[in-house]
């Protein structure tokens, strides 16, 4: 049975992961992609970087996003959280906050996991590499929902 979780559930999901799924509109047409990620609960807000891109031109003409996170074990347990928000770029100083926020965040992610976490921020994504200077972005949170399911 498909129960709902407490919210506290949910941003413990979200804290012990990195990577989820953004949901974003182009045009007509929806698309989601999975990004690395950190989850800041006292600000409650997504934030993460991408190079210049399809993703970014689409988010800024329509900020209105999805985000998805999951933790699958099997198809009668798992659980999956949901996430509506707006889009916004962090500009001027912010920007190196945000990212080292970012940063932090994501070794955080890997210590709850028990994993070796990246050295460098360039580990997270090795093509920014060769498309130039990042931009940092957060997705506020308007709504946050949870489900799972277990045997």
């Amino acid at each position: 049975m498909v129960k709902d979780m407490k919210m506290d559930d949910c941003l413990a999901l979200l804290a012990r992961n990195y990577i989820g799924r953004l949901g974003y509109i182009y045009g007509q047409s929806p698309f989601i992609l999975p990004i690395t990620f950190h989850h800041d609960p006292n600000e409650k807000c997504i934030i993460s970087y991408s190079a210049e891109g399809h993703k970014l031109h689409a988010m800024r003409q329509y900020n209105v996003v999805s985000f998805q996170v999951d933790e699958i074990t099997s198809i009668q347990n798992w659980k999956s959280v949901f996430i509506q928000g707006r889009y916004e770029e962090i500009k001027g100083s912010s920007t190196k906050l945000y990212l080292n926020r970012f940063a932090e965040g994501v070794r955080n992610s890997f210590k709850m996991r028990k994993e070796e976490p990246p050295a460098f921020i360039k580990d997270f994504s090795s093509k920014l590499e060769d498309r130039g200077v990042p931009t940092v972005y957060k997705i506020s949170t308007d709504f946050i929902s949870g489900k799972f399911r277990t045997s």
